[in-house]
This record gives structure tokens, C-alpha cells and sequence, in this order.
């Protein structure tokens, strides 16, 4: 088993110094896919943010190998469209972050980029105005700039909420790919449970009263997860299904 490249030791989470999730710890490998499911509002963008180092953790600590490249795709919402820029120069600057800024713009760099284009399908409308294409288009934009930023983990904040099924699954797939071809291990929030049910091998559970890491199989088999989703767990749509309260 290859060491891990991040590690999360009774890390909690929260603001002024008070936490919103119980502690959690776990280790993530090279190669790895990681599921991040939970409530709307349960603090999934806050342990995102915390493992980035974005924000201070209440408890605990992240330990990140030395000189690890990590990625982030926000919600789509979150990015920066002030600035004029197409898709294809959007995807290049994840290549400036990616690629020694001592290296000049090369052949073999625009390359990469183009790769990056093909690879998630937004060779169709790379020149034109990111801020004029749909929210799908703009988070395979966004992808492919993770992809030519070398990742070597890469953080995704629900990257196919905008999509559509057919497209959801398509981008699922492409970011399965590039974890395979790379080596890249992923982390992403999604509120479709296929994505950890049919993706993921690995899944960490947040909830106010409880947090879990594990395989998909066992935080599925956890009691408080069957009892809050079981609906969307015998459901092959896979769509969330929350359990009444006083169920």
C-alpha cells in the first residue's frame, strides 16, 4: 500500500474557534476516489476549505507530503467571472500553476492544454467568453484546468450540480479517467449517492451528531446512514431520499 499524501488526524471543524462536526481522521492515498455525502448545511464546504487551508481548524491537524500539488473546483457559483478571459485561457491557468513558471509557453504546453480540452469534452466551445457559456460547459472548463494544473490531489465542490444525468455521468466518468491516467486522488461533494455507490471507493460521512470515514460498503451499512437515506440506497436513481425525522 503506497504512503498516504494527505492526513487528517482528530481534525474538527468550524468558526471562531468553535466546531460545527464531531472529529474525524483518515488517511488519503495516490489513486484514491473519495465521496464527501451529508446534509445541505452540515459543514461539507467548511472541511473542504480546512483541508486546504483556507481556514484554521478548530482542533486537530491536516498533514499534506512534501511539495503535493492540491486542486480545488469550487462550486461553479464560486468562481471569479469579472475578468474577460475564454475557456481555453481559463483551462491555462491551472498550466501556469501546473508547469514551472521558469518554462516558457511551449509547444509541448499548449499541447497539454489542448489535451485537457479533449479530455473533457470542451473542445466545442474552448474560444469562447467563459462567462457566456452554460454552467455545464463552464465546470468542464473548470475541470480541464484541474487537469493541466497536475494535480496530485484534487478537491471538487459538487462539479456536476448544473448538469443534466447524461452529462453528470459523462463528467464522472472523465474525472474517473484523469484519476486513473494521473494518479490524481479525488475528493468530491456531490448530493447524487451513484456518484459513491458506482464511483468512489472510499467515502467520509458528515453529519452534526456523527462523522465517518471508510469503504462505500461500510459507511452504507453504517445504522445512522441506513436510517437518514435508506429511500435513496434501495433507489437506483440514486437520487437523495432523506428519511423522515421520526422515522
Amino acid at each position: 500500500m503506497s504512503e498516504p499524501i494527505l492526513r487528517c488526524t482528530n481534525l474538527s471543524v468550524g468558526w471562531n474557534r468553535k466546531a460545527i462536526l464531531p472529529a474525524i481522521s483518515f488517511e488519503l492515498r495516490p489513486g484514491e476516489f473519495w465521496a464527501v455525502i451529508g446534509r445541505n448545511g452540515c459543514g461539507k464546504s467548511t472541511w473542504f476549505k480546512t483541508i486546504l487551508g483556507m481556514i484554521p481548524p478548530v482542533e486537530g491537524e491536516v498533514h499534506c507530503a512534501p511539495d503535493v500539488r492540491m486542486g480545488y473546483v469550487p462550486q461553479r457559483s464560486a468562481f471569479d467571472e469579472i475578468y474577460p478571459m475564454t475557456g481555453r485561457q481559463v483551462v491555462a491557468l491551472g498550466a501556469d500553476r501546473g508547469w514551472s513558471f521558469l518554462m516558457p509557453h511551449t509547444a509541448e504546453k499548449r499541447a497539454a492544454i489542448q489535451h485537457a480540452i479533449d479530455q473533457v469534452g470542451a473542445a466545442p466551445f474552448a474560444d469562447r467568453p467563459f462567462r457566456s457559456l452554460s454552467e455545464g460547459q463552464k465546470q468542464r472548463v473548470l475541470l480541464a484546468r484541474l487537469v493541466t494544473a497536475r494535480a496530485q490531489v484534487a478537491f471538487l465542490d459538487e462539479p456536476t450540480a448544473a448538469m443534466d444525468a447524461v452529462a453528470e455521468e459523462e463528467a464522472l466518468t472523465q474525472v474517473d479517467r484523469i484519476r486513473k491516467e494521473l494518479g490524481t486522488a479525488v475528493v468530491i461533494v456531490s448530493h447524487n449517492l451513484d456518484v459513491a455507490r458506482h464511483h468512489a471507493d472510499h467515502v467520509v460521512y458528515l453529519d452534526r451528531n456523527q462523522v465517518a470515514a471508510g469503504t462505500a460498503e461500510e459507511i452504507f451499512a453504517l445504522p445512522s446512514f441506513r436510517k437518514r437515506y435508506a429511500a435513496s440506497l434501495d433507489d437506483e436513481r440514486g437520487g437523495w431520499k432523506e428519511e423522515p425525522t421520526n422515522a
